[in-house]
Formats: C-alpha cells, structure tokens, sequence
C-alpha cells in the first residue's frame, strides 16, 4: 500500500480571494473576482506566516481522502486545523482488514509474521471467552507495524497547507514530498502561498 490523496474539493477560493480586499473597503464587494483581486491575493499569500497578512487563505476549504502510515499520521496530527471528518477504524475493522496488504512496502515480513500469529491465536480462542478475546484482540492491535496504513476523509484549508508545505517540504519521510505536491496541484496554491524568485 502506498500513501495517496484522492477525492480531493475545493470551496470558497473565489469568495476568499475577493474578501482579502476587505480590509480596504468601506463597502464590501460580492460578485466575480477580478484580475486585480488574484494579484493583490498572491501578493498576501505569499507574505509570511503568522503575520496575519494571508488570513483570507483560511477561507480556502480542503477536503481529501488520505491513505497513510501510522508513522505520517503521528506526524500529521500536530496540525491543528487538519481535522479528521471520519476515518477507518482498528476498533472496529482490525480482524476485518488484510493486514498484509495494507503496510507500506518497507515494512520488514518478520512483523508480519507475527501478526499473522497472533491473528490466529485469536481465531483459535472460543467465541464464548470474552475475556481471553479481547486481550488477544488487544495485543493485536498494540502489535500492528508503524507502515499499517489507514485511510481518513479530512478538512483543512490553504492557510493551514501553506504552513505543512513550509514546514514538512524537505522532510526526510518521502510521503510529505507527496502531501507537498499534491498541494502544488491545487487550485492557485502555488500562486497564493510560495515566493517566486
């Protein structure tokens, strides 16, 4: 299995672009945006973060499918405005899912074996001990290798990828390398948020 970001949307870019004027206007403005209003939006996006210049990105709704490794959702969840809509569940889908095809290729077959031991062992305990079930059930998924991959839909928005982008764009984990371009391939993103030199 492989990280991937699927069925991404994208909301709200043109009534964000057109408010990031409001801070200059008596009267705000509604209707399409203009050229003038994409180039006073790069020009703020492009500002650097935290100096609330690029606030306007926030309106910028995200919404995706990402497939990633235990190991990257640790990482991703430092992130505050990455929030989960509903994801797959170890609760309720770990003696469900095939174990196997869902690590990242480079986790070692010693661990998998071992899980596959333990999966046994729980099959082997009668369905009326609840007891001895649920700890096996328990060590199963405290076993589970850091390359088994989860699917979640989440929601975010440019402000909050600008950030992850700058912050994770030369990471050592080649799955922030894909997260990193697929936000080039956004609508605008590279225009709103990255310094052309």
């Amino acid at each position: 299995m492989h990280f991937s970001i699927t069925n991404t949307s994208v909301y709200g870019l043109e009534r964000a672009v057109k408010a990031s004027g409001n801070p200059m206007r008596t009267v705000i403005e509604t209707g399409d945006c203009e050229e003038k209003d994409f180039l006073r939006a790069e020009r703020l996006g492009q500002t650097q973060g935290g100096e609330g210049h690029d606030n306007f990105l926030k309106g910028i709704l995200v919404q995706m499918d990402v497939t990633a490794p235990l190991f990257w959702w640790k990482e991703a969840q430092r992130y505050h405005w990455f929030d989960f809509i509903s994801s797959q569940s170890t609760m309720h889908c770990l003696l469900k899912f095939d174990i196997a095809t869902r690590v990242v290729d480079d986790t070692d077959n010693r661990i998998l074996e071992i899980i596959r031991d333990l999966l046994d062992d729980y099959q082997a305990i009668p369905e009326g001990d609840g007891e001895s079930r649920k700890k096996a059930w328990r060590k199963i998924v405290a076993s589970l290798p850091s390359g088994f991959c989860l699917t979640a839909t989440m929601t975010t928005n440019y402000q909050q990828l600008k950030t992850m982008y700058r912050q994770r764009k030369n990471h050592k984990l080649s799955e922030w390398h894909d997260f990193c371009d697929w936000c080039d391939g956004l609508p605008h993103f590279i225009d709103f948020t990255q310094k052309v030199n």
